[in-house]
């Protein structure tokens, strides 16, 4: 089976992370994940992210260094995800393509349910707070 190619950003302003809740008809329906999403052929996975951000989120950001790269597989599909720290330039957010969103600290991720691909970052994130930047 082929992995999907996935795009994600973590993008900080003030301390904080934003994380968006997928929708409840989607797969995975009502998990929180860092925003992103599918990589089309030909895009890098920066631009796929941009574009991404952009479609979900109405925001603009500079995407900066990646911070993690995960392969998972789900019972129904595998994943690939290039998670990238960014930061945030333009237009405050809006759930244009997810249930919600929200900005939080790395104190507050444990109080969100996410896929099992991020799992791992949100617990790195959630140790070396240091990671986390404007």
């Amino acid at each position: 089976m082929k992995a999907i190619q996935v795009a994600a950003g973590l993008v900080f302003r003030g301390g904080k992370v934003l994380i968006t809740q997928r929708r409840a008809e989607d797969d995975l329906g009502g998990l929180w994940e860092f925003p992103g999403g599918k990589r089309k052929a030909g895009e890098s996975y920066p631009e796929a992210l941009r574009r991404e951000l952009r479609e979900e989120l109405g925001i603009e950001v500079t995407v900066l260094d990646r911070l993690a790269s995960v392969d998972h597989a789900y019972a129904h599909r595998t994943v690939h995800i290039e998670f990238f720290r960014c930061r945030w330039l333009d237009r405050e957010p809006e759930a244009l393509g997810c249930a919600q969103f929200a900005w939080v600290t790395p104190d507050q991720l444990g109080q969100y349910q996410f896929p099992a691909a991020d799992l791992r970052l949100v617990a790195r994130l959630r140790s070396q707070p240091k990671t986390w930047m404007d």
